[in-house]
């Protein structure tokens, strides 16, 4: 199996009170990263996972009623911190991205998509098919912007789906199973029912054992520690209340019985670059 190689990079944040997104917590607004994952892989190359904020996302969201996005949810974005920048910087170029892997579809997952138009989009046909049965309205309401994805072409979507579906191994076996992108078991994409519709982790080697990203499924590492899941409220307005806490639960059994496994959520401010956290 192959190991693939990794970096987080932060395409802005957004403001939330922290009661929002763990139960227990401080009412106050705290900051959430939005977190992307550049893998390269010995043979496919560069994938990301998901594309953060962007300009493309203000944009979305600058008129009314999409304006109501970024008032529910404040977001703080400068030029120079969405992906494809600082992709730049670092001396990537969009061209460069062979894969880009979409957790789900919202906003703040799918902003920075069409920075990558050249890239091989692979997502859940789920997620794909609950977005286009919705209405604007409908969409906006739990998080989707359809306009961020109508450049997206049908030749370059790749259902997670249709890849072969692998049995997990322990200590992954309470999650069934995962779909395997490249066919070689070294990206394995695991169902995480609950945040919203054809919501996917994805699960790789990095040759120091496994990494587990497991996107919107909680919004923290301390979540997954407490078991502490976002208000019902929260959690029936965006998706499925008991299919959430079911994969948290399974999530917090995990990380007691492996403590030492990375499981990284996509808004946790402990996994933020800026901070230098080792891995």
């Amino acid at each position: 199996m192959a190991t693939l190689e990794w970096r987080l990079y932060e395409a802005g944040h957004c403001t939330h009170p922290e009661l929002a997104t763990r139960r227990r917590a401080s009412p106050r607004a705290c900051e959430f990263p939005a977190l992307v994952t550049l893998l390269r892989h010995p043979e496919h190359g560069r994938i990301l996972f998901d594309t953060g904020y962007s300009g493309h996302f203000l944009d979305a969201t600058a008129r009314f009623p999409e304006r109501l996005y970024r008032l529910v949810t404040p977001v703080n974005l400068s030029p120079c911190e969405s992906l494809a920048a600082q992709l730049h910087r670092d001396g990537v170029a969009p061209e460069d991205i062979g894969w880009v892997v979409v957790s789900h579809l919202h906003g703040d997952h799918v902003g920075g998509l069409a920075d990558f138009a050249g890239a091989r989009v692979a997502c859940s046909r789920a997620a794909w098919d609950d977005l286009h049965g919705r209405s604007r309205l409908g969409a906006l309401r739990v998080g989707l912007l359809p306009s961020l994805l109508e450049r997206q072409q049908h030749a370059s979507l790749h259902w997670f789906e249709d890849r072969p579906a692998r049995e997990l191994q322990p200590p992954f076996d309470h999650f069934g199973h995962g779909y395997d992108l490249f066919g070689d078991a070294s990206l394995l994409l695991v169902p995480l029912p609950g945040h919203a519709a054809g919501h996917f982790g994805a699960l790789f080697d990095d040759g120091n054992g496994p990494v587990f990203l497991v996107a919107d499924a909680s919004w923290s590492s301390q979540a997954i520690r407490d078991n502490a899941p976002p208000p019902a409220l929260v959690t029936g307005w965006l998706g499925d209340t008991t299919a959430y806490r079911d994969t948290l639960a399974r999530l917090h059994d995990l990380h007691r019985t492996t403590p030492r496994l990375r499981i990284v959520p996509s808004h946790c401010h402990e996994w933020r670059p800026r901070r230098e956290r080792q891995r």
